[in-house]
This record gives structure tokens, sequence and C-alpha cells, in this order.
């Protein structure tokens, strides 16, 4: 918790109700989520030799507190296999978030380089989200990514916190749950991980309440007793109030 408390710090003494990927990333490896290998570099040769260090291929994404949606500023680089692609890449999203900040009219700061990662196994997307309503507070939402939750709107809320039967409930519930319990041949998926997930985000939020949103999408989850990974994170905070 101390960690989050001090990351939050940070962000709002930089003007951020955001925290940057690695932040987040940070925090949930505090609550015990899984997530792929990552770490971070300010130049193309550190971008290589840390990828060199997690393993190819690994996923590049712009790191700046000025870009919230990475993919909007050609800020993210996947599935890279060498040397090569790492450095040819790191100076594609450079260039490419100098283009965005020109376009927004406004200097990206590129001091802090990209965010690195593992490039993670695909498995079934699903999405774990926080929101906070005024009046009920914090709710968290689960359902199948990718189409269900775009088109389908197939997802489920409960008021934070959340018991395990309230978790278990959520991944039963939604129309799509067969998809978890295994169709046409396919093994089924591990809720027991899913579980895990829903409890450690509650129990992020519930102990740190300036969270305002908070997504883990996608997150990967695979065949039963293989886990699951949380592939993407978003946190934003609340503004500090005088």
């Amino acid at each position: 918790m101390k960690i989050a408390k001090e990351i939050f710090e940070t962000a709002r003494e930089e003007g951020r109700t955001f925290v940057l990927e690695h932040e987040a990333k940070r925090i949930m490896q505090e609550y015990d989520l899984p997530i792929p290998e990552f770490s971070t570099a300010a130049t193309a040769e550190e971008a290589v030799k840390e990828s060199k260090k997690i393993g190819y291929p690994v996923v590049l994404k712009i790191l700046s507190k000025d870009v919230l949606h990475k993919s909007d500023a050609g800020g993210v680089k996947v599935n890279l296999n060498s040397d090569d692609e790492v450095k040819e890449a790191f100076q594609e999203i450079m260039e490419n978030a100098k283009k965005y900040g020109k376009e927004q009219d406004h200097e990206v700061d590129l001091s802090r380089g990209v965010f690195i990662s593992d490039f993670a196994e695909e498995g079934t997307e699903v999405i774990v989200g926080v929101t906070e309503d005024p009046q009920f507070g914090h709710a968290l939402m689960f359902g199948l990514g990718g189409i269900f939750v775009e088109v389908l709107k197939d997802v489920t809320f409960r008021l934070i916190p959340l018991t395990e039967v309230d978790a278990r409930e959520m991944v039963k519930e939604i129309k799509a749950s067969k998809i978890l319990e295994g169709v046409r041949g396919e093994p089924p998926r591990d809720v027991d991980a899913l579980v895990e997930i829903i409890m450690a985000v509650s129990k992020m939020v519930e102990e740190n309440p300036e969270i305002s949103e908070l997504d883990c999408n996608p997150t990967f989850v695979y065949a039963e007793g293989k886990g699951a990974t949380v592939v993407d994170a978003r946190i934003l905070i609340e503004e500090e109030q005088n």
C-alpha cells in the first residue's frame, strides 16, 4: 500500500491524474497480480539491454506523462524478436510521439523513454475494471473482452469490497460464461486464477480509494491450472483535495 501512495504522490506532483504503465504494474505486483516481466529504458541501447534480460519477443510502449492513450500516439510496438527490431521500434516510437505532440499542439516529454514487457502468450481475453459512482462508491466490472464487452456489453458489476463468493458469481453470471467452462473441445479456463485477480483488484481499490478508474484490459486467462496474466493496466486517480 505504501508504494501505491508514493506513486500517487509523484503523479500529482507532476500534475497527472493517471499513473504510468510501469507504475501501475509496480502497484499490481504489490497486490500479487500476475503480470508479464517488465522494465523501462530511456535510450535505444538500454532498450536492447533490458529486452535481452526479459527475453524475446518483447513489447515496447511510449512512457510519457503527456501520452495517456499510447496507441493513438503510435507508441506501441509488439512481438519484437531481435536487437535490431527493438532499436528500430524505439526510434519509431520516439518519432511518432514527437509527431503526435505537434498534432496536439504540445511538446511530449520523452525523457522516460519506453516501457518494455514480455510478449504474453495469448489466452481467452477478459476485462476486469473499476469505476467510481458518486453515490455508491467503487464498483468492479468483469466480462469477456473484445466483441463481448465492446458490442454486446456482456459485463457484470459488484460494489467493492468483494467476497470470494461475489467473485465466483460474477464469473458465472455473464452470458458468455460457457466459454470459460470450455466449449467445442477447448479445455475449461483457469477460473480460480481469475477469481484471485478479481479479489486482488478489489483489495487494491479498497486500500487505495483515491483510485477513480482502473482497467486490467486485456487480461488473458489460460487453461485450467495454467493461470492468467494482466497484459495492459491503466489506473486513474482523483485530483488531490485542498
